[in-house]
């Protein structure tokens, strides 16, 4: 063991991005700034991540409600649709439910409950198990969940969504019925129309709903993928990832992406001779322990990563070796023995016992999720994230 000092995050400030910018060379000449104020050197396997929002800034992929609304109008009809287990977000949501409201006349909003997809809380389990209510089947109406629960507030934002959707809906000119049910299937007593709203389970919430006897069927990935009236758009994942820009645009998430995170390798190849991982990355995963909030509103972690951030790592645990198969050993005899298995440690070490608990998920999301927390989502101004040491281990 040479150096003291393991996987260091650090969060480089830039520019504010702006429609039309050479994010590349941005990204490429901020972190050697950034490098060269804080006196340290890119090395090979460094990692440098790009948060998705500005790569859809500097795409200038954006679009308006009332572009939503062209789209929604064209695959439902114009007249009803029921909107189904969306998240509670002002920022993510509310203003894609402006869209969806401008383009029919009647929204059957349904929400899942106790709590959303990613974790926003209408009500505890605690409280549904005294009011008797089963999630799993029992299908409210607003009034009848007012009646149980009453006024229902967002512990960090103090929103009462169910009022607050209901506002959006109506002030669009559409009529709004909230009903509160967890099964999809739920909202065919009242439409048979159904746009999902729910991010990472929505291709089974589709076949379930059709499979049941809707007639119209989309979901947040269907709408906008292509351009409307001249707007921005994503093929794969239309609305999902989409973030509100002002009150009538929202920013869509990036497109094409593989092309600018190669572009950055290549160029920081070029200007500094070390090959560097680089990725683009949306929401990691991190579940706050009181509002107990999972990020992930975004559909994927890595937006796109070059070659070298495929796979899972692959780790020895170094607790189970020292109180295994070392414990007889102790000071610099234990380093050494530990040193010498990883150095000698297989290629897969998936099903072994020395393995376990080293967590062998997509390395994107794990450094994705990394790089997220890093960057934060206010004020910070550190869009892009320089990671060092993540590939090293105890014997680097």
């Amino acid at each position: 063991m040479n150096r003291k000092i393991g996987t260091v995050s650090r969060g480089i400030r830039c520019p504010i991005i702006r429609q039309g910018d050479d994010l590349a060379q941005i990204v490429v000449t901020s972190v050697l700034e950034a490098a060269e104020q804080g006196g340290y050197s890119v090395q090979d396997r460094d990692v440098v991540g790009i948060t998705e929002s500005v790569v859809a800034r500097a795409q200038g992929n954006y679009a308006s409600v009332d572009d939503i609304a062209a789209d929604i109008r064209a695959k439902f009809g114009g007249e009803e649709v029921g909107v189904i287990l969306p998240i509670l977000s002002r920022n993510r949501f509310a203003i894609c439910l402006r869209g969806i409201a401008k383009g029919v006349k009647k929204v059957v909003l349904m929400l899942s409950y106790p709590s959303d997809e990613v974790g926003n809380e209408l009500v505890s389990l605690d409280q549904l198990d005294e009011a008797g209510i089963d999630p799993f089947k029992d299908v409210l109406t607003a009034a009848q969940f007012r009646e149980k629960f009453g006024d229902s507030r967002h512990p960090f934002t103090g929103m009462d969504y169910i009022s607050y959707y209901t506002q959006v809906i109506e002030d669009c000119g559409a009529e709004a019925q909230v009903i509160l049910a967890n099964d999809p299937r739920a909202v065919l007593a009242y439409t048979k129309n159904v746009l999902a709203c729910d991010i990472h389970t929505r291709e089974r919430t589709k076949r379930r709903l059709r499979a049941a006897g809707a007639e119209i069927v989309y979901s947040m990935d269907d709408i906008l993928t292509a351009s409307v009236n001249g707007s921005g758009c994503n093929e794969q994942y239309g609305l999902l990832g989409s973030n509100k820009a002002t009150e009538d645009t929202i920013k869509l998430f990036p497109r094409a992406c593989q092309s600018l995170v190669e572009d950055i390798q290549a160029r920081f190849l070029q200007e500094t001779g070390k090959h560097v991982e680089v990725m683009v990355y949306g929401d990691g995963a991190f579940k706050d322990p009181v509002g107990k909030i999972w990020e992930l509103a975004d559909p994927c972690v890595g937006v796109a990563y070059t070659a070298g951030l495929e796979g899972t790592p692959n780790e020895l645990k170094l607790k189970f070796l020292a109180d295994n198969d070392f414990s007889e050993l102790s000071g610099e005899a234990l380093q050494q023995a530990i040193s010498q298995r990883i150095r000698e440690k297989e290629s897969n070490l998936v099903g072994k016992m020395a393995s376990e608990g080293t967590t062998p998920r997509h390395l994107t999301d794990l450094i994705g999720s990394l790089c997220d927390l890093t960057s934060g989502s206010g004020d910070k101004g550190t869009p892009i994230i320089h990671i060092q040491g993540y590939f090293d281990n105890f014997t680097d």
